[in-house]
């Protein structure tokens, strides 16, 4: 498939903008071939009026017809086979295994929230029916069920050129919740943007749906992302990526004459606690899973453990000299883009200097001059040092982590009860620990998103159960999360129906429930009609 550069707005090209910008090869710093054409205030503006109209048909469709174009979405994204994998390689620097893992993970999530459409309990029909006997005053009938937010803004993320980007989990969320979409491609991986938004743009035709369900917007700097972001017609606003870009499209949204939710995901350091127990039992292990977990994808996940706490004893010397010499074995490798390795190195250096903290271990090569490289780094210092200087707690998005050593437990629960608010916290515990440690496990609960026990957390299962949000700076709103089936809760909203004739309800509201999905009528949870109508 040729790519043009162009947007795409509502299934068709457009091109109207002078600033252009082609992507850059990370391996060679080479700019690729086709530039990329910056949208316009005029093409925003398209892109969400056309969004605005496609949003009631959408939504008359039936559950079965919303599942089956989110299923040939993923197939189209499959079509697209190795010139797909071969542009996202390109752009971002990432081996094609990982491309391809991805992929699945991308056509996999677009499946997964076909099925629960399709099922369609997640609207959350509640029905209270009349009591007009009632005294001293008549109980109306009620209904209620969450409905579609309206347009949603999504902004493609750095390091997930597919699955938090263009067809990724936000905007499989927004398609099931009944939302339009409009994507802002991320400026490193425009091309593979462009591959899939145009899969995405057939499978909206095969389906005989409305194109303005989906619009691809491209711009280098934040000039698209803010007019997006305020423009009248946006109704919600997906992100994954810094807590400064996050935190301006959040402010950006507030400030609004009409403030809107912005679900950003953004920074974190995902502590790891390492109880006594455990590194008497296996610090190497430890020592090799950390190290993995620190160095895969380069340091470039959000759930990379930039944070090891534990308790000063000899065992904790021996998990840092094993994790020492696996870091200096590792070779640097290819980050995603120059800005993301220029700040990483800046980060590097400034924790390097700061004082209490030692650089415990750096990869022994050096990195390729000209290449978009990085190396591995490992911290260490002291609790009372790490504490004292908030910086240290700072999210360094790439392949380092810093040991804390921690003189006694109360100062270890010290450290817990210090964090911010993160995506994920692991611990380390031996049998019997857990129940010792209880009260940590209750400290790091109101802190994260996600606890793991004996585990690391790189690996984020697309599943039902999971939460990928935390408290701020996590994200910008804890009750949510962007990973799995309960991300399509960000965006619908409840909305009740009083004394509605049955007609004028939503099927999933009416008395005979045709969709035979699970309902709470008058406090009881039922698939069954409901026996006396309003």
């Amino acid at each position: 498939m040729q790519l043009t550069g162009a947007n795409l707005i509502a299934g068709a090209d457009a091109s109207d903008g002078s600033q252009r910008q082609a992507a850059l090869d990370p391996w060679s710093n080479e700019e690729l071939a086709v530039e990329f054409v910056g949208a316009t205030h005029d093409e925003v503006d398209r892109a969400l009026q056309a969004a605005a109209r496609a949003m009631p048909s959408y939504n008359a469709a039936a559950p079965r017809a919303r599942a089956d174009l989110l299923r040939r979405m993923g197939d189209e994204i499959l079509d697209l086979g190795d010139t797909l994998i071969e542009r996202c390689c390109a752009e971002t620097g990432l081996p094609a295994a990982r491309i391809e893992s991805e992929r699945g993970r991308t056509v996999n999530q677009l499946r997964m929230f076909a099925d629960l459409v399709e099922e369609g309990s997640w609207v959350d029909a509640r029905i209270d029916t009349a009591a007009p006997d009632r005294q001293p005053l008549p109980k109306p009938d009620v209904r209620r069920m969450l409905r579609p937010l309206g347009p949603v803004v999504v902004f493609g993320a750095s390091n997930f050129p597919l699955a938090f980007s263009a067809a990724g989990g936000d905007t499989a969320s927004a398609l099931a919740a009944g939302c339009a979409v409009v994507v802002k491609a991320h400026r490193s991986h425009p091309g593979t943007a462009e591959l899939v938004a145009r899969a995405l743009g057939r499978a909206i035709a095969a389906c005989n749906m409305d194109a303005g369900l989906f619009s691809l917007l491209h711009g280098p700097g934040a000039e698209v992302g803010h007019a997006l972001v305020t423009h009248p017609l946006t109704r919600a606003v997906g992100f994954t990526g810094s807590a400064g870009g996050g935190r301006s499209l959040f402010d950006a949204a507030a400030a609004r004459p009409d403030p809107i939710p912005v679900f950003a995901e953004m920074g974190s350091i995902n502590p790891v606690f390492v109880l006594p127990g455990a590194l008497r039992e296996r610090a190497d292990q430890i020592a090799a899973g950390l190290h993995q977990s620190v160095t895969l994808s380069v340091g470039q996940f959000c759930t990379n453990p930039g944070l090891v706490v534990g308790l000063e004893s000899p065992e904790l010397v021996s998990l840092r000299a094993s994790t020492a010499e696996l870091i200096e074995q590792t070779a640097p490798a290819t980050m995603l883009n120059s800005g993301i390795r220029n700040s990483y190195e800046r980060a590097i250096g400034s924790f390097g200097a700061q004082q209490g903290v030692a650089l415990a271990a750096r990869s022994e090569a050096e990195v390729a001059a000209g290449r978009t490289e990085a190396g591995a780094h490992l911290f260490a210092t002291d609790a009372a040092t790490y504490m004292g200087n908030a910086e240290l707690g700072e999210e360094i998005f790439g392949p380092s982590t810093l040991l804390v050593a921690s003189q006694s437990r109360e100062e270890l629960l010290e450290v817990a009860n210090g964090l911010v608010g993160h995506l994920t916290a692991t611990i380390h515990a031996a049998d019997g620990e857990l129940e010792e440690y209880a009260d940590l496990i209750a400290v790091l609960e109101s802190k994260v998103g996600r606890l793991l026990i004996n585990g690391f957390p790189t690996g984020v299962e697309v599943c039902s159960a999971m939460t990928h949000g935390g408290p701020y700076p996590a994200s910008t709103d804890t009750r949510f999360t962007s990973v799995g089936t309960a991300a399509i809760y960000r965006f619908a909203r409840p909305v009740s129906y009083q004394g509605f004739p049955q007609m004028a309800l939503p099927e999933a509201l009416r008395d005979a429930n045709p969709l035979g999905i699970l309902r709470q009528v008058d406090s009881t949870y039922t698939r069954e009609p409901v026996s006396t109508g309003a």
